[in-house]
């Protein structure tokens, strides 16, 4: 089993290097604008989670998702030409939906701050 440092140096490694190929080397039309926000691996390097996020419609994320999952040989395949692991691990793509839910509850604080504010007066 590998080290904490050592998961999270290859995690950050792949993000990287996952926009990056996305960026230049993907061109399915389906994968547009979308940011990987994290990536997480497991402790046997087997599999990777991949979250990104994106600013669009939930049919594009559909879309994008879809997109995404058709080209993860592909992804592997090149993730694993710029990375000096034994094994590559499978990709699973998962929307992050924490920035969505970090402007929800933003916008709650700002309703219930001029609400209180309303109420003082």
């Amino acid at each position: 089993m590998a080290n904490e440092q050592r998961r999270r140096r290859v995690a950050d490694q792949i993000q990287k290097e996952l926009s990056e190929i996305i960026r230049l080397e993907l061109h399915d039309p389906r994968v547009g604008m979308m940011t990987i926000s994290a990536v997480e691996i497991s402790a046997d390097f087997a599999y990777c989670k991949v979250f990104y996020t994106m600013l669009a419609p939930e049919e594009e994320r559909d879309k994008v998702k879809a997109g995404l999952k058709r080209a993860s040989g592909f992804l592997r395949t090149a993730l694993g030409k710029r990375l000096r692991i034994h094994n590559t691990p499978e990709l699973r793509f998962i929307y992050d939906t924490s920035i969505e839910r970090g402007v929800h509850l933003s916008q709650l604080i700002d309703q219930a701050v001029a609400d209180d504010t309303g109420h003082k007066e």
